[in-house]
């Protein structure tokens, strides 16, 4: 018998198309298929992005559970009936259609090889060897498939002294010197609060696979994309690796300052904490006028911002105190009158609730099938003539596994028997 959940998914399916329907041709990859081979998060942070974009991405999931943070939790949003979702997969796979499908076993590996056959991009990121193991290392799929961009995602590479090691963004931080830059001089080094380095991996692996896809259109051929999550982060540090690799400085934590800018941080007011970036000198004189304490702009130890690093405790003991005299509203009046960068610090509630999103249309409704109607963070690239992102809600675990299977060729009989076989 078949479950009601089932029943009522099908009812609902000219609804749910509806709302995952996009501008189709105005998509800048409209047409372009993608095979998802990705889970946690670096993967699918650039998958979603490319359905955004409006490639039609399979995310092809293993029969016993799925991406591994389907079970990442809590929070978890829990319909009337149905499963409880996990917010952590929700957040990243937003746009695509979920395949269930055995690769340990041969018929799963076959169906591979049919979805490769249509496919433009396969983006993975298993640890570095398994799929060569299952028989779909990217020379195989490029011999037979040379049109196919294969992008791999993994923590480290595939090659050099670390290659093969696994990596999550909590390790490469620590690995990639970010950690010894968070946190208070005087304390132990902290993560980023949120996964940024798997987030910088994705982004790095988008646009590895746009490139290839460009160059594609002159050559006609595929390409690898090869993406590490050390090397995604390594460039990000911009400035502080500079300063080791042309000054021969080892940058060090220094909480909310700024190596190079003063005053450029947040302070203590009455009653919470505002962030201030003065970042010329025409800013610095007109933050003292903020201030009410014009002589500052003068005084040889803060005239230049050179001055002002290199004498940083003494313009902190100045300046601390008199920001603890107003509250944050009335600091942020008074600094942004003088055209000073600044605002409050807030918690993500009030992030995504301030009027900034809500106005430039970043926060989207999506139609989930069994959670209804929720909010997500959408694309944050506003191009001309395009869907700013997916209608597409995040799948349910082989949600879309017979739609996929009918486009490949196969009939209702031999679904069923791949299903009776634990294939998909």
């Amino acid at each position: 018998m078949e479950p009601p959940i089932a029943g009522r998914l099908r009812a609902r399916q000219p609804e749910l198309r509806r709302t995952a329907d996009t501008i189709g041709g105005m998509d800048p990859l409209s047409g372009v298929r993608i095979v998802d081979l990705t889970r946690i998060l670096a993967g699918p942070y650039c998958t979603q992005a490319l359905a955004d974009a409006g490639a039609d991405v399979v995310k092809i999931e293993s029969p016993e559970g799925g991406d591994d943070t389907r079970g990442w939790g809590p929070p978890f949003v829990c319909p009337e009936d149905g499963s409880p979702e996990s917010v952590y997969f929700l957040s990243v796979n937003r746009g695509k259609r979920s395949l269930t499908l055995n690769l340990k076993d041969e018929r799963g590996r076959a169906l591979l090889w049919r979805l490769l056959a249509r496919a433009d991009v396969l983006v993975e990121n298993f640890r570095p060897g398994t799929l060569d193991r299952m028989g779909f290392a990217w020379d195989q799929v490029h011999a037979r498939h040379p049109q196919i961009v294969y992008a791999s995602i993994s923590g480290y590479g595939a090659d050099g002294p670390w290659g093969g090691r696994p990596g999550y963004d909590a390790v490469l931080q620590g690995e990639s010197g970010l950690m010894s830059l968070t946190g208070a001089p005087e304390g132990a080094p902290f993560k980023v609060g949120a996964s940024l380095v798997d987030v910088l991996a994705g982004m790095t692996a988008l646009q590895g696979i746009l490139l290839a896809l460009l160059r594609r259109k002159e050559s006609g051929q595929g390409a690898r994309v090869d993406v590490s999550l050390l090397e995604s982060v390594l460039p990000a540090l911009t400035y502080q690796a500079a300063a080791y690799l042309l000054a021969g400085q080892i940058p060090e934590r220094l909480g909310n300052r700024h190596p190079s800018l003063a005053p450029y941080e947040t302070f203590e007011a009455a009653d919470g904490h505002v962030i201030v970036g003065v970042g010329s000198e025409g800013l610095w004189r007109a933050f003292c006028g903020a201030l009410g304490r014009a002589e500052l702009a003068d005084d040889p130890r803060f005239a230049t911002n050179a001055a002002r690093v290199t004498h940083y405790a003494a313009l902190e003991a100045i300046l601390r105190p008199l920001m603890r005299t107003r509250s944050v509203g009335a600091w942020l009046e008074a600094l942004e009158a003088a055209g000073i960068p600044c605002g409050r610090v807030r918690s993500v509630a009030e992030a995504l609730d301030g009027p900034q999103p809500a106005a430039r249309g970043l926060l989207i409704d999506l139609l989930h099938p069994t959670l209804g109607s929720r909010r997500f963070v959408g694309n944050p690239i506003h191009l001309s003539g395009a869907e700013r992102a997916s209608r597409r809600p995040p799948p349910l675990l082989g949600q879309h596994t017979v739609e996929v299977l009918h486009e490949v060729g196969l009939g209702d009989a031999e679904i069923e028997s791949l299903k009776i076989g634990g294939v998909v």
